[in-house]
């Protein structure tokens, strides 16, 4: 047996294609019972995706009210201001309130209906450039395909909350990617980014750590600093400055989530010169200050 070396990856065409590549990254899946729920202008660095297994949550986005359906899913892009709130509960009209608790299936839905909100969400990153497209909210109606995945996990997430198998990250990520299809082109125009633009992204992906300043990013791509400001503006519809900060800011929830480090380490590792420019920095993102963050009092 000869083992055949590259020779175009196997394939018989000589038709070159292009795909496009999707870096899907789960950060949490849960299913809780929430009996509060009042979240006021919230900002985070990555994707929510939300459903409601009965009524009574809502969802605000600028001037615009989503009650929520058990119909619909809601999806939330990063770096989107939004509230919410369980109207049947509603106590809170600033700060972040949250409370409730896992459903595991020691407990009969049907008899939490009334009182609390049967809440199912997913944070996730898609990585760049979809972790900058223009901010909103979507609202998915539920396929077929997607009750069957969404039964499938919400049962799932009542017997294992921590080590999930194979089978159930698969059909997690299925689920996700099958929801997006269903949001339309104006999600993807990430897609159509120039070039220059993309170049001085993946740099600063990079170099996250260290102070950017706008001429050092312009020559990158041989270009003036206004010139590339301005076509920055553009692309991205936020300004350089403003997407570097909050590119430091998901690298610091990132590492507020999986690291030990303090928040004065956070800080110097990501190029500010103190903790306090670090946290009014966070604050002006987030909406939150870093040690709230930390304590997780969210969903």
């Amino acid at each position: 047996m000869k083992f055949v070396k590259d020779i175009e990856l196997g394939d018989p065409s000589s038709n070159n294609q292009n795909f496009i590549d999707l870096k899907l990254r789960l950060l949490c899946c849960r299913y809780w019972l929430l009996d509060l729920w009042d979240c006021h202008d919230m900002v985070f660095p990555f994707w929510r995706l939300y459903w409601n297994k009965n009524e009574g949550g809502e969802l605000i986005h600028q001037e615009n009210i989503y009650k929520m359906d058990p119909k619909f899913l809601y999806i939330i892009p990063p770096f989107t201001s939004f509230s919410t709130q369980f109207t049947k509960n509603h106590k809170f009209n600033n700060g972040i309130h949250v409370n409730g608790k896992q459903l595991t299936s020691f407990y009969d839905e049907n008899e939490y209906y009334d009182k609390h909100l049967i809440h199912f969400f997913v944070h996730f990153n898609l990585g760049i450039p979809f972790d900058n497209v223009y901010p909103g909210i979507f609202k998915i109606e539920l396929t077929d395909y997607l009750k069957d995945k969404l039964h499938y996990l919400t049962n799932r997430l009542k017997i294992e909350n921590s080590d999930f198998k194979l089978t159930f990250n698969l059909k997690l990520q299925a689920f996700i990617k099958e929801a997006l299809t269903n949001i339309g082109p104006e999600l993807w125009k990430a897609i159509d980014i120039d070039d220059r633009v993309l170049k001085v992204i993946r740099f600063i992906e990079i170099n996250i750590g260290k102070k950017l300043s706008n001429s050092d990013l312009a020559e990158i791509v041989n270009m003036a600093p206004n010139s590339f400001s301005r076509l920055f503006k553009e692309e991205i519809n936020v300004t350089l400055h403003n997407f570097i900060q909050n590119r430091k800011i998901a690298k610091a929830c990132d590492l507020f989530e999986y690291t030990n480090k303090t928040i004065e380490e956070v800080a110097y590792s990501l190029g500010f010169s103190d903790r306090y420019h670090f946290s009014r920095v966070f604050k002006s993102v987030t909406r939150l200050t870093p040690a709230s963050y930390k304590s997780g009092k969210y969903t």
